[in-house]
């Protein structure tokens, strides 16, 4: 059957793409486990590893999926939705997954982003990275890509979100409603529209210029590209498509609001030439941006505007909601061809065999629309004026909401602000110069707008632990170090627990670990053939887990594992390393882990930054300017963004990839640098008290605080990014009020 073949030709190339992959993985590497439907039939599960890749297996039937997940680990699907680790929570339905989850109500309350929201709802519905057929999907919310200009605060720029793509053209809205209204084959029930707004097709469209998507396509297609004049080769001709063209009802894929490289042809293909005579090559952009990386953070600030938030509860009735199917569906415009919806067909009750492969080639060009997670309407966002009223007001916040003094006026090198609420110790954990450290416990975060005052009496407490400096509560680390180590903030980590502190630059080319308790030595790490001159650690998994990277002045890099259960580096009986990263040839002084992209950002006392993954291999260096030789402190953001700051007050901005984006250079005194969780906001902090707020993408000032009476010598944000916590070189500790969205609304409408 020829359909049959040319679907299972990207099949064939995928096993090309894993040519080093044996059947085998870890079974304390699972981090979640999902089940998941393949050609409508619940007989699948996508299992996730900890180092955030994740497999996808096909079963016989629905029985043998229940047998695999109970003899795999007691993950659920991951502690992220606020859903216990069991086994019923990987097998449950996809609706029970969203009544279960609390993550509606934290994007309620804006506690997480517009897109990290449509994520989860496209996780739990079954969307998945792993099957073209079931591509996670995201909507178009911008419908002006030809003015030299965009501005953000302008309703008319922006799409409505209460209809399905195939209905915003009023004419085309017409010609579907009729379609439905005349429907004459008895042979299948009537649909609005015959193509799909998610297809393996046109997630294959989008990603054309990016391996390994360009060879799915060329595979499926007889190894030629698709005729130019339908490739995708322009923002505005896409749109215009969207609105006109009868079979063309496609919505967006994630990458449109992360990827910058797809719209890039840096492999050369030859797409051919379009019927204007002009050739196919790179994407052509909307006049608002002048470099795929503008578009995809216009296109992200779009997605989080205000007129997205308001309207975003009523796209999701249409993709996972009620008006997904029935009666709601027919009103909306919204029914699709019923061999996309899950239950119109059962595959194993088709005894005959050319009929199975007609139905499956079917449901594979057809697309498949994503399991129903509600069935009544899914409720709207708060506002941003009612969560936040003050931040529309001209009086804005008070700055410093806190300073805390520490007896000892030793420098404060290193701040931890781990100060989740779920946590027994919420704190900020702080340690000097002189290594002594503080549990500074946190009980709330002050409200904005309140004076220094005023926040005296509001429920924020922070007493220093360090007090009894004597006998068996001893908060000083004595244990010697090599002489010619300086003390910095790369010298600590403090695990997301607050429990334990690690610390290193010990002569006898250890880490150690120190109960933050007690104070007391609890693990000794060896692995090094010279001095540990710089730790860090990944954002936490389960129970605490994260991954430790361990650079020395033998120029390699060590990745070990943190058990948060046993408070204990190393899950293996010989307490060896995960992995060896190898590249640097002069002693290690910055590092960086991004546990979300799997990725270990590391710079060399003299240079290169590389990356590696966190499985041992070298991806690139990342190359700044000539002179930005000697790299000094690396923040990267969840979604990798990098920055570096270099001697002599050079800062650059590279995409994960190695892009360099932006460079800047300011008076040499950084001690502390800080990404915001979403990589748009940069804090910066130095030897003149200065804290100061830049927008990432230019380096453009935003904002800067008043003046401190002494320098900055390491800072970190509370989880929910409303306070700044500052070390000071006086010894104290200034927590400041920190606005990210009050900026955006300053300074970021007009593009």
């Amino acid at each position: 059957n020829p359909a049959q073949q040319r679907a299972e030709r990207p099949e064939k190339c995928v096993l090309a793409y894993t040519e080093g992959l044996h059947g085998k993985w870890m079974f304390s590497e699972i981090r979640a486990v999902f089940s998941r439907r393949y050609l409508l039939q619940n007989t699948a599960m996508e299992v996730f590893m900890a180092n955030r890749t994740s497999v996808m297996f096909n079963f016989p039937d629905q029985a043998t999926v229940k047998k695999v997940v109970y003899s795999l680990p007691r993950v659920g699907v991951g502690t992220s939705y606020g859903l216990p680790q069991a086994r019923r929570i990987s097998l449950a339905t996809p609706r029970q997954l969203f009544k279960s989850s609390n993550m509606t109500q934290r994007w309620q309350r804006r506690e997480i982003s517009n897109f990290e929201y449509l994520m989860f709802l496209n996780t739990i519905a079954g969307r998945t990275y792993n099957d073209l057929n079931q591509y996670p999907v995201f909507p178009w919310v911008l419908t002006n890509y030809d003015s030299e200009e965009l501005d953000l605060t302008l309703p008319g720029n922006f799409r409505d979100l209460s209809k399905p793509v195939g209905a915003l053209n009023p004419k085309r809205a017409a010609f579907y409603a009729e379609r439905y209204e005349t429907w004459e084959d008895d042979q299948t029930p009537p649909c609005h529209y015959n193509s799909h707004y998610s297809t393996a097709a046109s997630t294959l469209h989008w990603l054309v210029r990016i391996e390994p998507f360009t060879t799915f396509l060329l595979s499926a297609n007889n190894n030629k590209f698709d005729h130019p004049d339908r490739t995708f080769s322009a923002i505005a001709r896409s749109w215009r498509n969207c609105q006109r063209d009868t079979s063309d009802v496609k919505e967006l894929i994630p990458e449109f609001y992360y990827l910058p490289e797809m719209f890039v042809n840096s492999n050369g293909y030859h797409l051919g030439m379009r019927e204007d005579r002009t050739m196919v090559c790179d994407v052509d952009l909307p006049a608002w941006a002048k470099k795929p990386e503008d578009l995809v953070r216009i296109n992200r600030m779009a997605l989080e505007s205000e007129f997205v938030s308001c309207q975003l509860h009523q796209w999701i009735d249409l993709i996972f909601g009620y008006k997904q199917r029935g009666p709601e569906a027919v009103r909306a415009l919204n029914v699709f061809h019923y061999l996309t919806y899950e239950g119109s067909v059962k595959l194993d009750s088709i005894t005959d065999p050319p009929l199975r492969e007609a139905t499956e080639a079917q449901i594979q060009s057809f697309g498949q629309t994503p399991s129903q997670l509600l069935i009544e309407p899914h409720p709207p966002r708060s506002s941003a004026m009612h969560l936040s009223p003050l931040m529309f007001k001209d009086q804005m916040q008070q700055d410093v909401i806190m300073v805390l003094k520490f007896p000892s006026n030793s420098p404060v090198t290193h701040v931890a602000a781990n100060t989740l609420p779920h946590l027994t110790i919420p704190a900020v954990v702080t340690v000097t110069c002189s290594r002594v450290f503080a549990v500074n416990r946190w009980h709330n975060t002050v409200a904005p707008g309140y004076s220094l005052e005023q926040a005296h009496h509001l429920p924020i407490e922070m007493d220093s632990l360090v007090a009894n400096n004597t006998g068996s509560n001893k908060r000083q680390i004595t244990d010697l170090v090599d002489q010619s180590i300086q003390i910095t903030t790369h010298c600590f980590v403090v695990t997301a627990d607050n429990r334990y502190i690690l610390v290193c630059g010990f002569w006898d080319k250890s880490f150690r670990v120190y109960s933050s308790e007690t104070g007391k030595l609890t693990q000794i790490v060896f692995g090094h053939w010279d001095v540990v001159t710089c730790l860090a650690r990944s954002e936490s998994y389960i129970g605490g887990d994260c991954y430790i990277v361990s650079g020395s002045r033998d120029a390699t890099l060590l990745l070990w594992y943190w058990s948060g259960r046993h408070h204990i580096i190393g899950d293996n009986p010989n307490n060896t390393p995960r992995a060896v990263l190898t590249g640097h040839d002069q002693e290690v002084v910055c590092v960086s882990v991004c546990a979300e992209l799997g990725l270990v950002i590391s710079g060399a006392k003299e240079g290169p930054c590389l990356v590696h993954t966190i499985t041992g291999d070298l991806l690139r260096a990342l190359e700044g300017p000539e002179h930005y030789r000697c790299p000094r402190l690396i923040s990267v953001s969840s979604e990798g963004h990098c920055i570096i700051k270099y001697e002599r007050g050079c800062f650059c901005n590279f995409s994960i990839n190695g892009k360099l984006l932006a460079q800047m250079e300011v008076n040499d005194s950084t001690r502390a640098i800080l990404l915001s969780s979403d990589g748009h906001n940069l804090v910066t902090g130095g030897d003149n008290g200065v804290v100061e707020v830049w927008q990432a993408c230019d380096f453009k000032q935003l904002y800067v605080y008043p003046g401190c009476d002494a320098g900055i010598r390491a800072m970190d944000l509370s989880h929910d990014q409303r306070t700044l916590i500052t070390g000071m070189a006086s010894g104290s500790i200034v927590a400041f009020n920190i606005d990210f969205n009050r900026w955006h609304y300053e300074h970021q409408n007009r593009y």
